[in-house]
């Protein structure tokens, strides 16, 4: 199992409502790194569109993809560990922001269409519409075996998914 705690960079990815911010806060905190908090990296024109109930297209997500790789970047040059939240659902979308960073460490927060679907449907001021996890599902291609990834059980609260990967 690839060790979280050795990693330079790690991206707590998975689907919307999967619990990537509030672990990935947690993480970074345990762990003296710098928050990246992806959603923020958006552009307006992003934003709006996940607003409208648009899911965003591979080339949409390019830019915001190399946002968040770039900040990796600059953390790791800078000698700062680096956790993000990024829902890198795609293998491609994990390669090129292993591009940034190649010892970069993704934790999958695994959850089922259900509980992702209420935990957005119940969020409140964030621009993401539970109309859009759908769409995510579809899009999400769990990372494989050969590529550098924990996977943790997303439905977990944040303190035993930190202990589990901990261990």
């Amino acid at each position: 199992m690839t060790d979280l705690r050795m990693a330079p960079a790690i991206v707590v990815m998975g689907v919307a409502g999967c619990g990537k911010t509030a672990v990935g806060e947690a993480l970074a905190g345990a762990l003296g790194a710098d928050f990246i908090e992806g959603d923020r990296l958006h552009p307006p024109e992003n934003v709006a569109r996940m607003a409208r109930g648009e899911p965003l297209t591979d080339a949409l997500r390019e830019g915001w993809l190399d946002a968040i790789g770039a900040r990796i970047a600059t953390s790791v040059a800078e000698r700062q560990k680096a956790v993000a939240a990024c829902s890198a659902l795609k293998r491609t979308y994990r390669d090129r922001l292993s591009r940034f960073c190649p010892e970069v460490v993704f934790l999958y927060l695994k959850i089922d269409r259900e509980t992702a679907w209420r935990r957005v449907a119940n969020r409140k001021g964030h621009f993401m519409p539970a109309s859009l996890v759908d769409s995510q599902f579809a899009t999400l291609e769990e990372p494989a075996a050969d590529e550098r990834a924990v996977t943790a059980e997303g439905t977990r609260s944040v303190g035993d998914i930190l202990k589990a990967i901990a261990g």
